[in-house]
């Protein structure tokens, strides 16, 4: 092993892994000040606070492999004993890469949407501008943006490289292109030729480029396709289609006598916003919950299908109902504050998966311990190990159950609880060991 260092480096990083994926690995063992990621190697750079916190790390990580989004990563300790501007503002670039006046452009963590306007704002103050084309890979949103001359590219790239172009998300991953020319057929939000502004502009529907990029997904009845974008990379999880416009899911087999809207209500809101909740009456095993969009609901029956809860395995499926009826047996939380996707709405995709061993807690009271946690949740099962840490000033935890059913038992009952005087919430999380 190489000598200690503060700074660890992550090999493995697909560009599917997150800045948080890779927070939520090792803040468990001290707090983060640096985070390199270094996209063009599937690299990452990483400092702790001190050296006992990396040592910790490492010496954990020997012994349980750690996993990303079902991506095995190798952590090691860096050459590197501190980071350095230098090392920030030349992540991810490759020496060997030959300067050209065509610049490929990935935005990572794409919170806002990304138009052929707002890349020029950015890349024009380097030089002149001739063509733009956007589009969806797999690696995520793309742009080619083509200057007048190299010159004006090794500038742009020297200048912005690993720059975000909104404070905190929107971040730039800059290489050259190996293409000798852009072809722009149309002049529109995708796609511009700046020394050709005749050019018609495209009818609605049709991809802007073919042959630059793949066709992203599209999300026609979702008013949040650039937070369903900007967590998921341009792509879906494996296995949702991203198509389904039926709102409203059914629910059988649960237990009645232990059941109700609420409980329903703290499961199903870790995959979208609810808007109303009913239990049959003349079948009381059965409840129809009505989510925000289509692309929600996909992700509860994708995610729920036969998960435990109170010793039943659920059947979730689509229901035939577009929606539920307003009336005496509904709940409705259309208006809830407690609904997750009205804020931090990527986020919160991101982090969508099925049932676990672990559940994550956070607005946890500051001056909470691992003991209160443990006492506040140990009526629902077995707690094999908990974590108790510090983001951003503000105080989470980790707590491991021995099976997922009593992680989730643990969810619906406790989440939007009181402890100590704080609402506190729990969602699933995808790490696997503490």
């Amino acid at each position: 092993m190489a000598e200690p260092s503060k700074v660890i480096h992550v090999r493995n990083v697909g560009h599917e892994i997150s800045e948080n994926d890779l927070l939520q690995l090792f803040q468990p063992f001290g707090v983060i000040t640096k985070l390199v990621m270094l996209r063009a190697k599937n690299q990452a750079l990483l400092q702790m606070q001190d050296i006992p916190s990396a040592v910790n790390a490492l010496q954990f990580y020997t012994n349980v492999q750690p996993s990303i989004r079902g991506r095995n990563v190798y952590v090691q300790f860096s050459s590197h004993q501190e980071l350095t501007t230098m090392d920030q503002t030349s992540q991810g670039r490759d020496e060997d890469s030959q300067p050209n006046r065509i610049l490929l452009v990935t935005i990572h963590h794409m919170l806002y949407p990304i138009t052929v306007e707002v890349l020029h704002q950015v890349f024009s103050p380097h030089g002149y501008v001739e063509k733009i084309v956007t589009f969806q890979k797999s690696a995520g949103f793309q742009a080619l943006i083509q200057y007048q001359s190299p010159q004006y590219a090794v500038s742009a790239r020297t200048s912005l490289q690993g720059r975000n172009i909104y404070d905190g998300c929107c971040q730039l991953d800059i290489q050259f292109s190996n293409l000798n020319e852009l072809q722009v057929n149309y002049n529109n939000e995708r796609s511009r030729d700046f020394t050709n502004p005749s050019l018609p502009s495209e009818q609605k529907g049709r991809s802007s480029q073919h042959g630059y990029g793949d066709v992203g997904v599209g999300f026609p009845q979702m008013a949040n396709a650039a937070a369903i974008a900007a967590a998921f990379g341009g792509g879906l999880p494996p296995g949702i289609s991203g198509t389904n416009d039926r709102c409203t899911v059914l629910v059988a087999n649960l237990d009645p006598d232990r059941i109700d809207e609420d409980k329903l209500f703290n499961l199903f809101s870790i995959y979208g916003n609810i808007v109303r909740i009913k239990l049959l009456r003349n079948k009381p095993d059965h409840a129809l919950i009505q989510m925000g969009d289509g692309f929600q609901a996909e992700l509860a029956v994708h995610f729920l299908k036969g998960a435990m809860l109170f010793g039943k395995r659920m059947e979730v499926n689509f229901s035939k109902h577009p929606n539920i009826t307003t009336g005496a047996e509904t709940h409705e939380y259309s208006n809830s504050s407690l609904n997750r996707f009205n804020r931090n709405a990527a986020k919160n995709y991101r982090y969508c998966c099925s049932p676990t061993k672990m559940i994550h807690l956070s607005s946890l009271p500051q001056d909470i311990t691992e003991e209160e946690i443990v006492r506040h949740l140990e009526e629902h099962g077995t707690i094999v190990n908990t974590k108790l840490y510090e983001m951003n000033g503000k105080k989470q935890a980790l707590v491991l159950f021995e099976t997922e059913e009593q992680a989730t038992e643990a969810l619906v009952y406790k989440h939007a609880t009181t402890l100590d005087g704080s609402i506190i919430r729990i969602s699933f999380s995808q790490l696997q060991n503490l």
